[in-house]
């Protein structure tokens, strides 16, 4: 993993709300000098990836399904079948969020209309369920799947676009204060300021 890729944050935040810190351990890559064994054991030389039962998962979505289907601790997806619909949607639309953020975050000029879209998408997805602030009610994978990247582009979108992209979404603001107050969470977050230099 690396602490300043927020796709190994993923992995990262599900490890630790299942307990598993003395099951998984983090093996730190500086992703601009990947040592050469990285490659030989996941050729795709990416990270986050996890060594298990003798084969390499890689992938942050695949690989945070795999964390709370194959080891102990609380269950992270949920039983309610509208719940796990909504579940499979999220996550497939995560990177289509990704990228419309990334792609405005680099334009020129005002922030673009796909990346008002995807936010108010988000904003409306967290107010499905009325049982809890997270995007299924209870907090989840979905959660884990999202947080990094929200959280990390409201630091860049205010500081680089002058522009807060929680601003008149307020299921996003109480998103990003709950998930703050989780522990296990906060402590894999990199120092913003940082994040800020990197991405600049």
């Amino acid at each position: 993993m690396a602490y300043a890729c927020p796709y190994a944050q993923r992995a990262w935040i599900a490890r630790n709300c299942k307990g598993l810190q003395r099951k998984i351990l983090l093996v730190p890559i500086d992703l601009a000098d990947r040592p050469a064994w990285l490659r030989k054991i996941y050729p795709k030389n990416q990270v986050p990836c996890l060594e298990h039962n003798n084969k390499m998962i890689g992938e942050s979505l695949d690989l945070i399904k795999y964390i709370d289907s194959n080891f102990e601790g609380p269950k992270l997806s949920p039983d309610d079948p509208e719940k796990q619909g909504l579940a499979e949607e999220l996550l497939a639309y995560s990177d289509t969020f990704n990228q419309a953020m990334m792609s405005a975050l680099t334009a020129k000029g005002a922030v673009t209309a796909d990346a008002e879209a995807a936010l108010d998408k988000i904003e409306v997805s967290l107010s499905k369920f009325d049982d809890g602030p997270f995007f299924l009610g209870q907090f989840s994978l979905v959660d884990i799947a999202y947080a990094p990247f929200v959280d990390g582009f409201q630091v860049f979108f205010t500081n680089i676009k002058n522009y807060d992209p929680t601003a008149g979404r307020p299921n996003m603001q109480k998103f990003i204060k709950e998930m703050n107050g989780i522990a296990v969470y906060a402590q894999t977050k990199h120092d913003p300021q940082e994040l800020l230099a990197l991405t600049k």
